[in-house]
């Protein structure tokens, strides 16, 4: 970090009264976490960083260490803060937070950095002239407790005015909060589940929309907390309501960021043959890709037929039972609204890692320009296909479980090479430890686990 940068991040700080200043980072389980340095160390922190030992990376969900060469008690990697990422907490304005890159004693990125694998992959992609705009649509529900029992905080329905009315104190604070950090927003409504809502935000640049994610959990989770409720972004925090899904839109820009490189208009569905090589990439790696965005043994009870979670291999317009969705654009603004939505994906997923992951395979289909299969593309809801006509479109059913949507990334060459070999290791290791874990429980010790992480 630049001595500028540091003179100007410790003035915010000390300009704001702040005390404690937070550099989180996200692991391999999706759990953000992080370490906070007093402000009279501020200056000094910003030029060497927080010391971690690199065991935390081979953490699993129930803060088991994982036999991870390279990741034991010996040895710490640094967390340096990223200055742009430099926020004034609105629910606690005593404090900040910094988002962090994860560096190597040697100053370099650490090869085990979720946030370095998505800078990898967007350099990747800025040599074939693709900058990215990303939107990621996360859901959640608003609970209270009852004894030691999570409850929804009302039981109203899909979009009902009703249940808007009930969380508006709670939803009006957040979308302060998050104007106050600088992220716009798009769009509100409640969901199908008691309880449940969705709050979109603003797209943004690939890194920045990663960053902007961790930073609408801890704000959404926390200003639910001042009002005495909690916010679950668990896939499936209650097992008789909908599931809990994190949505990516993207799309491909041209170096200067003034042109859309997804759409055409001479298409039918307004989309470009990139944006078709990047859905033949996509579906051609999308059983093991479920293991980067779906991580959580939770994921595959959101991941089933007939519950909008998509549970096929299969891509179409508008429609929102599919993996991968060609959304319609907006009048008046066609070429910058069109997009891709990638629908098997959800918030106990390392933004970083989910979204570098998506990239990834469609870079992957742009490099040897696959084309997406012709059977797979379906306008119907897939669960009203019989099994002999799911066989014959080449429709399967994605990985229906943690394991073996582990087996398939590790199959996965293209994907783990992208990772690099230590990510690549200790986030299969955790998986692996996971499904240990979990497959040994009975549904409750699974929800109860995972409720409250994300």
């Amino acid at each position: 970090m630049r001595e500028i940068e540091r003179a100007e991040v410790v003035r915010k700080a000390m300009d704001a009264g702040v005390h404690l200043v937070s550099f989180f980072w996200c692991d391999n389980g999706g759990i953000i976490r992080g370490k906070s340095t007093h402000i009279t160390g501020l200056e000094t922190r910003l030029s060497s960083g927080i010391g971690v030992t690199k065991a935390m990376q081979a953490m699993g969900d129930m803060d088991e260490l994982q036999v991870v060469e390279g990741m034991g008690p010996a040895g710490e990697f640094r967390l340096m803060p990223d200055p742009d990422t430099f926020s004034v907490l609105p629910y606690a304005p005593k404090r900040a937070l910094m988002l962090s890159d994860l560096m190597s004693r040697s100053r370099e990125p650490w090869e085990a950095c979720p946030r370095d694998f998505l800078k990898r992959v967007l350099a990747k992609a800025e040599t074939i002239g693709l900058k990215f705009q990303v939107a990621m649509e996360p859901e959640w529900y608003l609970t209270t407790k009852d004894g030691d029992e999570f409850v929804p905080c009302d039981e109203s329905l899909d979009n009902s005015s009703v249940g808007i009315t009930f969380a508006q104190d709670v939803v009006d604070d957040i979308i302060e909060a998050l104007e106050a950090q600088g992220i716009g927003i798009e769009q509100y409504h409640t969901e199908v589940g008691h309880g449940q809502h969705e709050l979109s935000i603003r797209h943004a640049p690939a890194l920045k929309a990663a960053d902007n994610h961790l930073i609408y959990r801890e704000t959404v989770r926390n200003i639910a907390y001042r009002h005495g409720m909690y916010a679950s972004f668990a896939p499936k925090p209650f097992p008789d309501q909908a599931g809990n899904g994190n949505h990516i839109h993207f799309s491909a820009w041209d170096d200067d960021e003034q042109t859309n490189l997804f759409f055409d208009s001479d298409d039918e569905y307004s989309i470009s043959e990139l944006a078709y090589h990047f859905i033949g990439g996509i579906m051609e790696h999308l059983p093991a890709l479920v293991a980067l965005t779906c991580p959580s043994m939770n994921s595959y009870r959101r991941l089933s037929p007939g519950s909008w979670s998509t549970a096929y291999t299969c891509y179409g317009p508008d429609n929102r039972e599919a993996a991968l969705r060609i959304p319609s654009n907006f009048w008046g603004s066609e070429m910058a609204s069109t997009n891709l939505e990638f629908r098997p994906s959800d918030s106990s997923a390392n933004p970083y890692i989910a979204l570098g992951g998506v990239i990834a395979a469609g870079l992957d289909g742009v490099e040897r320009q696959l084309q997406p299969c012709e059977t797979q593309w379906i306008d119907v809801d897939p669960t009203r296909l019989t099994e002999e006509e799911l066989a014959e479109r080449d429709i399967h059913r994605l990985p229906t479980s943690l394991l073996e949507a582990t087996q398939e990334l590790e199959n996965d060459t293209i994907l783990t090479e992208a990772l690099g070999t230590m990510l690549a290791d200790s986030y299969i290791a955790i998986r692996r430890a996971d499904w240990e874990i979990f497959s040994q429980q009975n549904d409750e010790f699974e929800i109860r686990n995972h409720f409250y992480k994300y």
